[in-house]
């Protein structure tokens, strides 16, 4: 009887029931549902922050909230969307599908996988917790410009903290995909034969291991400027705040590839699916995501532009961001040629991913103007800015992150989602976005600075566009949360095959396609 009850505790210890096995677990599809669960939580937070700033923006004069709070807005709404909504979110799509697509049983190093993921909570709970500090929460804008953030008040030393422990789990993070990737991978699955997304995630994770210890330097040579009387950005001692600028940069902009790679992997899983095809130029897909990567490194000038460098400076960032436009191409042609004559159907993780394609691409247009450093005097610091990166990260990052969650949830879940709601909250999605966001290139145009609670007259119609698609967006974002909860509760069961007709290919499909077969289109019984 005893012996019983020993060995029945000992599986008692080993599989925690309950809340405990959640906070213990070292499980990679655990780990991946929790990073993912946080980011929705964390886009909902961030979403409810950019509905305050739009709430004030939609007509002239101070209506709702005090200047420094809608800094305050500004600022936590973009920590709390990159750091928050979607690196999380990416890391937990990188937990659930790398081992599953590499054939290995886990994560290479779990407990750290745990752990990773066990900071995030507490470095956002300090960083929200500002918002009830003396002096208000964080308004020196997410770039963390000295010396305006140095007004910060008491929030200042937590906003550093906060951000250290969210660069801390990213870079573990990053550690944990490479060592899984470059030892996991099961006999046969070559570098050359990984999906997509693996090969992406591959490189964002050396990105991150790059660029995140920059981050840590420069945050914390404000802290030491703050606190220490050191010099390092303070003119007054000999500094330079331009030395920041630089400093950030060179963690910001390859950051913004951190952001935006994986949904590139996650689109190149989806299209080939729903067109009934093998990926077109697989290998020139690799190289071109490879290229961006090493680019990223040598642009980040660009967002200085009006700081006063030297033309010969200017010339250099200008010609080496234009460069990046054309691994871009390589990619946006080859998602198109895949769907060319294939058999397409139009499931909703399919429409993300072709929302994603032609959104995307609107922003990369708009990236390339801003690219160019005479014209950039213009664009720098404008609405038009603000319109660029947000139909690369909102209609690029997420809708791929959305159209990845519709695509693989009847694998996480065994249930099919409600296909009818999947299409309405892509297409309110879709249709919302673009009055959101689109109104603000002709603001930016017209001259409209960024970051400001108030504007001139002029300015009101488009804003109050602006707004009213904003509002609209936020709400169709319940009905994602709607969705998402239904499916993890029940619902019809997954087949074997989710996608109908498409013979079990999602997950069955190699890559790099076979020796000439991307020349016709397989036929769709």
């Amino acid at each position: 009887m005893s012996t019983a009850t020993t060995t029945h505790d000992a599986h008692h210890e080993e599989h925690p029931s309950g809340l405990m096995r959640w906070v213990t677990t070292t499980n990679h599809k655990d780990i991946g549902t929790l990073y993912l669960l946080f980011s929705l939580l964390m886009f909902m937070v961030g979403g409810a922050m950019a509905m305050v700033i739009r709430a004030e923006l939609f007509e002239p004069g101070l209506q709702f909230v005090e200047p420094q709070f809608f800094n305050s807005m500004t600022t936590m709404h973009a920590l709390i969307m990159i750091f928050g909504a979607v690196m999380p979110a990416f890391v937990g799509l990188a937990n659930w599908l790398i081992p599953m697509m590499i054939g290995a049983p886990d994560m290479a190093l779990p407990r750290m996988n745990n752990w990773s993921f066990w900071i995030l909570p507490f470095a956002f709970a300090i960083l929200l917790s500002t918002l009830f500090m003396e002096g208000g929460a964080p308004a020196g804008g997410w770039t963390m410009y000295p010396p305006l953030v140095m007004q910060t008040g008491n929030a200042f030393p937590f906003l550093i903290f906060s951000v250290h422990l969210m660069g801390i789990s990213s870079i573990m993070g990053a550690i944990n995909v490479i060592v899984t990737i470059v030892n996991m991978r099961a006999p046969g699955m070559t570098m050359m034969k990984m999906p997509l997304f693996v090969w992406t995630w591959l490189i964002t994770a050396y990105l991150l291991i790059a660029t995140m210890p920059v981050l840590a330097g420069a945050v914390t040579m404000l802290l030491t400027d703050r606190f220490f009387d050191t010099s390092f950005f303070n003119a007054a001692g000999g500094g330079d705040p331009v030395m920041f600028q630089h400093i950030f940069w060179f963690f910001g902009h390859p950051e913004v590839y951190i952001l935006i790679l994986p949904a590139f992997g996650i689109v190149s899983q989806i299209i080939p699916t729903f067109a009934r095809k093998p990926l077109f130029g697989y290998s020139s897909m690799v190289y071109a995501t490879a290229s961006i990567a090493f680019l990223s490194f040598i642009v980040w000038a660009h967002h200085m532009f009006t700081v006063g460098m030297p033309l010969t400076g200017e010339l250099f960032f200008m010609y080496a961001t234009m460069l990046i436009a054309v691994p871009t191409g390589v990619k946006v042609f080859n998602w198109v040629s895949t769907m060319w004559r294939g058999a397409m159907t139009f499931e909703t993780p399919m429409l993300f991913a072709i929302g994603f394609v032609i959104m995307f691409t609107i922003g990369g247009f708009s990236g390339l103007m801003l690219a160019m450093a005479p014209v950039d005097f213009q664009y720098h610091d404008t609405y038009f800015v603000v319109a660029h990166f947000h139909y690369v990260l909102v209609t690029g990052a997420v809708f791929a992150i959305m159209g990845a969650c519709y695509y693989w949830i009847p694998k996480w879940t065994g249930h099919m989602y409600n296909e009818k709601l999947g299409k309405l909250h892509f297409w309110l999605s879709t249709i919302s976005v673009n009055i959101l966001f689109f109104p603000q290139h002709f603001l930016g145009l017209a001259g409209m600075p960024r970051r400001i609670p108030d504007y001139s007259v002029q300015f009101a119609g488009f804003n109050e566009i602006s707004s009213i698609g904003g509002f609209a967006f936020g709400l169709t974002q319940l009905l994602f949360v709607y969705i998402v909860f239904q499916t993890i509760k029940g619902g019809e069961k997954a087949t074997d095959q989710v996608w109908e007709g498409a013979h079990g290919l999602e997950w069955t499909l190699p890559s790099p396609p076979p020796y000439h077969s991307f020349s016709t289109a397989p036929e769709v019984k």
